[in-house]
Formats: C-alpha cells, sequence, structure tokens
C-alpha cells in the first residue's frame, strides 16, 4: 500500500481494535487544573509542622488489620529486578561492575565477591517518590521552602528514611482487566468511571489508609520495549486522581513509570501535574514501575502490602520490592 506505513496501518487497526473494546483515545478533558496558590494548599491537614502527609495514616490499628489478611502464608512480588535492562529516564543510570576482592590465606581457602554499582538509587526500577521529589515553585508539600532544607548530603527534613516501613490493606484496581485487554492503549487516560467500573467487577471497596494500586498493563513492556514504555503511557487523569486522594489513600502505585497517563491530557502542556496534586498538594506518595502480572494473574483483588524503602538519609525517593501477603 503506497504511501501509508506498516507502522501507520498498524496504529490505524490497534485504533479500529480498541474502539470495538470501548477504549477510545481520551479526548482532552474540559476539566483544567492549575497549581494552587500557598493558601490554598497550607496548612496541611495535619498542621503546619507536619512532614509524613499520608504516612500519619499507618497506625497501629491498620498494621494489625493488615496482617489479619494473612491467611495463607502466601507472597507475590511486586516490584522489578534491578538490572542494567532497566528503563531509563535522561542521565539515569544503574551501572553494575562485579569484582572479586581477594582470596584470604587461610587453610580454607574462602573467596571474596562484591558488586560496584553506579547508580541513582533513589529513583530507578520500582520506585518510590518521598515529598522532596516534586515542587511547586519552590515549595515542596506542606509549603516548606525547598532551599531551606537541602544541602550537599541530601535534604535535612521528609527525606526517604523518614517513611520506614509501611504495612496495610493493598487493593489492586485493574482497569486493563475491565476493559478485556492486557495493556491499555498508549497514552489511555483513566477516568473516575474507568476505576468505579473495575471496583464494581472486582466487588471490592476502598477504604481510607490503602494502598491503591492500578494495573494499566504498561509494565508488560517494561524491560522489553523500553523505548516505547517511556515515551508515554497509559494512567490516571488529573480528576481520577483526585478522586483517589479523597478516599485518604496511604500511596497511590501503578505498573507504568508516573502513575498518572503522560502526556497529561487534562494539561497537554504541563509535566506530570498528578505528581503535584499527590506529593506536593496532599502529601500523599507514589509507588512507579510495579511489577503486576503476578498479583493480576492470581485474582488477588485485596492483600497485606509490605514495603520497606531503603533508609538513605535526605534521598527523594527510594528503589524498592514491595509484596502482597495473603
Amino acid at each position: 500500500m503506497k504511501g501509508l506505513s506498516r507502522r501507520a496501518l498498524f496504529g490505524a487497526c490497534f485504533a479500529c481494535g480498541s474502539a470495538h473494546l470501548g477504549l477510545q483515545a481520551t479526548p482532552v478533558s474540559a476539566q483544567s487544573w492549575s497549581p494552587p496558590a500557598a493558601a490554598q494548599r497550607c496548612p496541611s491537614r495535619w498542621g503546619p509542622n507536619d512532614r509524613r502527609g499520608s504516612m500519619n495514616l499507618l497506625t497501629p490499628d491498620r498494621i494489625r488489620n493488615a496482617a489479619s489478611m494473612i491467611r495463607e502464608g502466601r507472597k507475590i512480588e511486586m516490584g522489578h529486578i534491578l538490572s542494567t535492562t532497566m528503563p531509563f529516564f535522561g542521565t539515569r543510570r544503574f551501572d553494575v561492575h562485579q569484582k572479586q576482592t581477594f582470596w584470604n590465606p587461610q587453610e580454607n581457602r574462602r573467596g571474596s565477591n562484591e558488586e560496584l554499582v553506579i547508580s541513582e538509587i533513589g529513583q530507578v526500577g520500582t520506585q518510590f517518590d518521598g515529598f522532596p521529589h516534586q515542587t511547586i515553585g519552590n515549595e515542596v508539600y506542606n509549603c516548606v521552602d525547598l532551599p531551606s532544607i537541602m544541602s550537599r548530603t541530601g535534604f535535612t527534613q521528609m527525606g526517604i528514611e523518614t517513611v520506614g516501613t509501611i504495612m496495610t490493606r493493598g487493593v489492586l484496581i485493574d482497569v486493563a482487566g475491565q476493559k478485556g485487554v492486557q495493556t491499555l492503549p498508549d497514552t489511555y487516560e483513566i477516568t473516575v468511571a474507568d476505576l468505579e467500573a473495575a471496583l464494581n467487577r472486582q466487588r471490592v471497596e476502598l477504604r481510607e489508609g490503602d494502598a491503591m494500586i492500578i494495573n494499566t498493563g504498561w509494565g508488560h513492556l517494561y524491560g522489553r520495549e523500553n523505548a516505547r514504555y517511556v515515551a508515554g503511557c497509559p494512567g490516571i487523569g488529573v480528576a481520577a486522581a483526585e478522586w483517589l486522594i479523597a478516599k485518604n489513600p496511604m500511596l497511590l502505585g501503578a505498573d507504568n513509570w508516573p502513575v498518572e497517563v503522560a502526556p497529561s491530557k487534562t494539561m497537554p502542556s504541563a509535566s506530570l501535574p498528578v505528581h503535584q496534586i499527590a506529593l506536593v498538594v496532599n502529601g500523599v506518595h507514589l509507588l512507579e514501575n510495579m511489577n503486576l502480572a503476578e498479583i493480576v494473574a492470581s485474582g488477588r483483588n485485596e492483600f497485606c502490602f509490605m514495603m520497606q524503602p531503603l533508609r538513605a538519609q535526605g534521598f527523594t525517593g527510594s528503589t524498592v520490592s514491595p509484596a502482597a501477603l495473603f
């Protein structure tokens, strides 16, 4: 077919198939959003001196309730393996240099092996975003002045080491499954209606303090089609993010790289507005690049969610390995 590339033809066929499944390209939303003024977002609901945000919801009762969900003693990992084949952005890197350190001279001939890793360890792989990671202007969560907490060796407040081990009820919101596809189309915006439909299909409700995790299916590209993976992705839009945050999650997670749709449909000229809505305005952490294939295949929609960020002082985030226990 002269004048029509195979790529364009494939794209047209994919679009037709997507429309048949009710996955038409999401039109640009009539809703608009812009970062609220400091007086509108501060102080936070936990007061002007708060630095923990949604982690204030990590109460002893929630930990006990999460532990009570473990009946079978099963565990499903929800993090990708750290490797040099991961998708990266910009100057982020993960270089591993294996080294044999020495052979000990003792009779038992004990040898030692180590590795040297050169990496931005807070923002690679399955990663958990802390509050200093994002700003509105020069302010982070609760209108804290960014320069006032910066130091050469890390942030002096709200570093990822302040989060600690997280244990709470986890809920999988399988939007891709609700749509009947393995992977949502590139840059598909998940709406409130999509979230409600998925939750109704799964017969599960969201509760305050949940780890709310969204399956877009984009994780199937991770480490396989890295260029496409980082070029854009399906995810929640501004309206869906605000709807979820109104339910007071402990964190929002997804199997894509920003949790949100990229590029934004509400603000096509803006850069990741949901990052600002979650981290800066509402103090809700984001969990990105999750590996959800096994938990989706298990059919489990509710589970004990457990994760421990690195105790890395002053870091903006942490590579993590979250798990579902049941």
